[in-house]
């Protein structure tokens, strides 16, 4: 059982430092939530690293914890001035603690951590994913029970959220995250990184119906999803048209985001039928994208449910969602005993593992 959080009661007006060092953006937020359990966005403040690693086409896991030890104490003062906060001001500090890149958290940690021990603060771990889930109770005030698509360079998943501290794994992919798949499309095509925005911007000049590219899964039974094929069938697809011109490239990422619009749109419409939703919410960095939140736009809107997206910086990493689910473990007075960086951390525990970097068979 985790311990009562000493002198904050249940409800009460409280504010939380956020901080966010899960991957390859640096961030710190301070959010507070009033008496009637609505919360308010303080201060966002976030590093992007995209410059450091966009040399190498992705995500460098020792680069990025560096940086995060260059950049984290000159964020958190920035997102403290910008609430006009001092330490002493917050009621408890957030941190992710997991999942992600082990160096990358272990930065975030240590320094809150230090910070809670020298300001005598309640320090409280949270998981990433579930700060992308309680995100809309924040921006748009969603009732529970909703349907969560979770989409990032990490992670695609459907989930039921049932309530704080409630989470049901509905479905999830069986290879290749969808951002993942933008990121390795766009390095295939020669584009730049991060790859999903490129490939976005190059699909809107193109033809979706140029290539007749594979759905993977569609049709069947179930929530799950899967990209690798569609990555796959686009390669061979690329190699027969070498050396390709720039309409080529702008019709191959249409017709891509075609088929992932498509994807998407089909499995999510499985989930919606399993039970009453008060909203379809979409979340993480591939929500921004336009033809993926046009197609779970439409099946709400036939759905007869509302549709949520947070705006594109809380889509994204950041620190306000953390401080947020932090805020709504602080009202109802619960702490984690222990803080520890956990690369792998389910948001539905009772699930069956999964394998890899959001496949089936490991513990993320």
């Amino acid at each position: 059982m985790d311990p009562v959080l000493p002198g904050v009661p249940p409800g009460a007006a409280s504010s939380v430092l956020g901080i966010e060092t899960s991957c390859d953006e640096t961030a710190a937020s301070v959010v507070t939530r009033g008496p009637d359990g609505k919360g308010k966005i303080l201060s966002n403040a976030v590093f992007s690293q995209i410059a450091e690693h966009s040399a190498f086409g992705g995500v460098v896991p020792e680069i990025a914890a560096r940086a995060h030890v260059e950049a984290l104490d000159g964020i958190i003062a920035a997102a403290l001035a910008d609430a006009d906060k001092r330490l002493c001001d917050v009621d408890a500090i957030a941190v992710t603690s997991g999942p992600g890149l082990i160096g990358c958290l272990l930065v975030g940690v240590t320094t809150a951590r230090a910070l809670a021990a020298a300001a005598g603060l309640p320090l409280l771990g949270i998981n990433h994913l579930e700060g992308h889930a309680l995100t809309p109770v924040l921006t748009d005030d969603v009732a529970f029970p909703y349907l969560l698509l979770l989409v990032s360079g990490g992670h695609t998943q459907l989930v039921a959220v049932e309530g704080y501290g409630r989470y049901r794994r509905l479905g999830s992919t069986i290879d290749d995250a969808l951002g993942e798949a933008f990121d390795k499309t766009a390095k295939l095509l020669g584009l730049g990184y991060p790859g999903g925005p490129e490939v976005e911007k190059r699909a809107l000049r193109g033809n979706p119906g140029r290539f007749n590219l594979p759905r993977p899964l569609l049709g069947t039974k179930g929530c799950d999803f899967s990209f690798s094929g569609l990555k796959t069938a686009l390669r061979i697809k690329a190699e027969t048209l070498v050396p390709l011109s720039e309409t080529d490239i702008d019709d191959l990422c249409a017709g891509f985001q075609a088929a992932v619009a498509a994807i998407v749109a089909e499995r999510t419409a499985h989930a919606l039928t399993l039970q009453p939703w008060n909203a379809l919410v979409v979340a993480g960095g591939v929500a921004a994208n336009r033809a993926v939140r046009s197609a779970l736009s439409d099946l709400a809107d036939k759905a007869g449910i509302a549709f949520v997206a947070p705006r594109s910086d809380l889509c994204t990493d950041n620190a306000a969602m953390i401080a947020w689910a932090g805020l709504m473990r602080l009202s109802a007075g619960e702490a984690v005993a222990e803080i520890v960086a956990r690369p792998r951390w389910p948001l539905d525990q009772a699930a069956e593992p999964l394998l890899g970097s959001g496949r089936h068979g490991a513990r993320v």
